[in-house]
Formats: structure tokens, C-alpha cells, sequence
């Protein structure tokens, strides 16, 4: 368990907060690119760490992410005009660009200087995989690098990038990510598998209480989940977690597709989950896309217009009692609205100060530790390596089933690496 205090450091992200500073370290992702789809397209609103922003592609194609309210009577600006490389507060025509200078004020006289005493905060934003990213530290210090994901350097065609509501706290959403333990039950079927079920079902089905072993990456750590296979192997699943905020997820085997996913705090009881499918050397294919929009692949929901998804929290993720009695342990469909509905129960922040963690437990564990410790360096003025060093992310996650005298720090080795053509 954790103590109350650490419990509100690891879960508070708002501005001014120790672990709301180390977020604004790093680039974090606010939409996906096609949210903003044309040069002078409408404004989006953008909730992030505790702040309330608004996104517009202008004229030229470039990004703004800039405070939400004008400064003038505190309007909010999504109600703005997008127009000639600024976006326009309809209420009295002050405009700002990208970089959140008023460049125009035409409720003053036109030989007032006042405009050039007013601007609003504007954070620095890129697009890089399908996302526009941006960084919300302090402007002194020089830009962190991009995380360097093999998923962000595939052709568009070998993945497929998409985003969910989670309604509740970050890092329990996390957490959740990162405990593989409970495939074996959360995302099981009842009853005896079919005869051509794959391999792994079977492995997950008969063994629910695998050995984890952690081992410390440079930019986080790796997780190996052994169960057994047959009598002279184990069945690994090896997951990464990179801080500060995303995991890529075990499962994959050789040639198959690869998934991740990316927390970002909307505020301390919400969060969006950017999720990722990517295959390094393929094309993902028409009935591997329809599998993964129709929300039958493990990280992906079926979402509406807004990225909220149609199983939700309101709706009890519309739970089958009967198929939760005769066909799957939960009777909710979709393995990720599995994973919500467990991690929405928690409750908006998870309290830790009353829970029992058990042998299975440790990457959460891990987890925990490592970010309370990069958080309260940082208050100490030690500024996070992994911000500096992009190419620590070049990594994969997967799955291997190897004799049972090889080590997990050789089999990591070999399904974790990324392609070579590495950046």
C-alpha cells in the first residue's frame, strides 16, 4: 500500500504539482492529427493536466495549443473565428496566433499599442505518428526530444492510432496496463477452450499465477510475466513501461501486430488513453483493421464522435449477465471496456492506503516506486535523462515461449529489440 501522501503525489497532474511538473517534461500527446484535419478548420477544445486549452490549425498548417480563454473578458475561444493565420474571439475581435500574440485588436483605436501587452500562454506543438504532441514545460529550458517509437516511424499504413475517454485517475488506468496477472481471469473465457484456441489462451487459462521479473531500461523498465507452457518451457509475456507515461502491451507474437498505449491526465479524475497498433514490417490488413475499429482487439474500444466510448461507466458497459454465467468471466464485451469497468470501479482516484498487494503485484510496485522517485528529484532540481533521450524508446513489447533454462534477460533481448533502420 501506499501512504496517503505519496497516493496524492503519484496521482495529482495539475499545474504546479510535482507530478504534474514531471509530465510537462516530456512531450505528451493532446490530439490525433486528424482532429484538426485542414489549414483554418474549427478550434477543439483541449483538456490537459489540469488545464483548459484549445487547439487550431491555422492558415500555413501550423498547430496552436494556446489557453482557452481570452484575455480581454475570459470568452472562451473555442467559439473563435480560425482565419488568416490567428484564431478570433468572437466577442471582440482580438485574434492570436500559433504562438499566442495578439495580432490584432480592433476593439481599440488603431494607434493603440495595446495589443502588444497582451498575449496568452501557447505551448510548442509537433506532429509525430498520427498525433500532435506538445510540451508544457518551462520555456527556458531547451525542448525535450520525441520518443523515439518505432509505431511513429512506420508508413501511415502499418498503424493505426486512435484515443478513448478512461473515467478516472491516470495512473491507476496505468497500473491496470501494466498487471498482466489478470488476463487469466478479468479477460477469460468460461468454461473449456475450443480445440483450435491459440496456444497463449490455453497457457493464461491453466497457469493464473505467473512469476514476474523487472528489469530497469533506460527509460523505464520491462516487465517479463512467465507461466507455464509445456514441461520444458515457460510462456513470456513482456510488457514495457516508459515514463513517463506509456506501456506497450505483451502479447504479440512474432509478425503479429504490436499494441501500445499513452496516458494523459485531462485532469485528476480523467484521463484520454492514446492507443497504437502497429506492424513493423507489413501493411495491417482491411480484416485486421475492421477487428480492431469493431473493438475486438485488446486496447481498442468502439468510440463515438467525441472519443468516448459506447460501453461506458454510464451504462454499466452494458454487462450480459448470461454471457458472463456461460461464455466469459466478466460478460462485458471488449477487452478493453474489460479493463475499464474494473478500473473505473476503483473509484476517480484509487485509494491505496486500503488495499493488499499480493506476489503478482511487483511491476506495479516498481511503477510506483520509480515515479515517485523521478518526481521528487525533480523538486530537488534534478531534471528527468529520459526527456533527453529519445532513442531510448526504440523498443518493443511481445511474446515467446523459450525453455525454461534460458534466462528472461535473453529472451527480452531478443523480442524487444526494434527493427534495425532504428532513428
Amino acid at each position: 500500500m501506499l501512504s496517503a501522501n505519496d497516493n496524492e503525489l503519484l496521482t495529482r497532474t495539475g499545474p504546479g504539482t510535482p507530478m504534474g511538473d514531471l509530465f510537462r517534461r516530456f512531450w505528451v500527446p493532446v490530439l490525433i492529427a486528424t482532429e484538426l484535419p485542414a489549414p483554418d478548420c474549427p478550434p477543439v477544445r483541449v483538456g490537459v493536466l489540469g488545464e483548459e486549452l484549445v487547439a487550431f490549425r491555422d492558415t500555413n498548417g501550423a498547430v496552436g495549443l494556446i489557453e482557452g480563454r481570452c484575455p480581454h473578458r475570459r470568452a472562451e475561444l473555442f467559439w473563435g473565428r480560425n482565419e488568416e493565420c490567428g484564431l478570433r474571439c468572437v466577442y471582440h475581435g482580438w485574434k492570436f496566433d500559433v504562438d499566442g500574440n495578439c495580432v490584432d485588436m480592433p476593439s481599440e483605436p488603431p494607434e493603440s499599442q495595446f495589443r502588444d501587452k497582451v498575449g496568452i500562454t501557447a505551448y510548442p506543438t509537433r506532429e509525430w505518428g498520427g498525433y500532435i504532441w506538445a510540451y508544457m514545460g518551462p520555456p527556458e529550458l531547451p525542448l525535450p526530444e520525441l520518443p523515439e517509437f518505432e509505431w511513429a516511424h512506420v508508413p501511415e499504413s502499418h498503424r493505426y492510432v486512435s484515443k478513448k475517454l478512461q473515467q478516472c485517475n491516470w495512473a491507476q488506468s496505468v497500473e491496470g496496463a501494466i498487471d498482466t496477472a489478470h488476463f487469466s481471469f478479468l479477460h477469460m473465457l468460461v468454461g473449456e477452450l475450443p480445440p483450435d484456441a491459440p496456444k497463449a489462451l490455453h497457457y493464461m487459462k491453466a497457469d493464473g499465477s505467473p512469476k514476474f521479473t523487472i528489469k530497469p531500461t533506460d527509460a523505464g523498465f520491462v516487465i517479463g510475466g512467465a507461466r507455464f507452457a509445456e514441461e520444458d518451457s515457460f510462456y513470456w509475456r513482456i510488457t514495457q513501461f516508459l515514463v513517463p507515461n506509456h506501456s506497450l502491451a505483451p502479447g504479440a507474437e512474432r509478425g503479429q501486430n504490436i499494441n501500445g498505449q499513452t496516458w494523459v491526465p485531462i485532469d485528476d479524475h480523467s484521463c484520454w488513453i492514446y492507443t497504437y497498433t502497429w506492424n513493423p514490417d507489413r501493411p495491417i490488413t482491411e480484416e485486421e483493421l475492421a477487428t480492431i475499429k469493431g473493438g475486438k482487439a485488446s486496447i481498442h474500444s468502439v468510440v463515438d464522435e467525441q472519443y468516448h466510448p459506447v460501453r461506458n461507466r454510464s451504462n454499466d458497459y452494458l454487462i450480459d449477465r448470461e454471457a458472463q454465467r456461460t461464455a466469459s468471466f466478466t460478460g462485458v464485451q471488449g477487452i478493453s471496456e474489460q479493463d475499464a469497468c474494473i478500473q473505473d470501479s476503483q473509484g476517480p482516484i484509487y485509494d491505496r492506503t486500503q488495499e493488499h498487494l499480493g506476489t503478482t503485484d511487483v511491476a506495479i510496485i516498481e511503477f510506483r516506486r520509480l515515479m515517485l522517485r523521478m518526481a521528487r528529484n525533480l523538486l530537488e532540481g534534478q531534471e528527468p535523462a529520459e526527456a533527453r533521450d529519445g532513442r531510448a524508446y526504440w523498443v518493443r513489447s511481445g511474446a515467446e515461449v523459450a525453455p525454461r533454462t534460458t534466462p528472461f534477460e535473453e529472451v527480452a533481448a531478443d523480442r524487444t529489440a526494434a527493427g534495425e533502420s532504428g532513428p
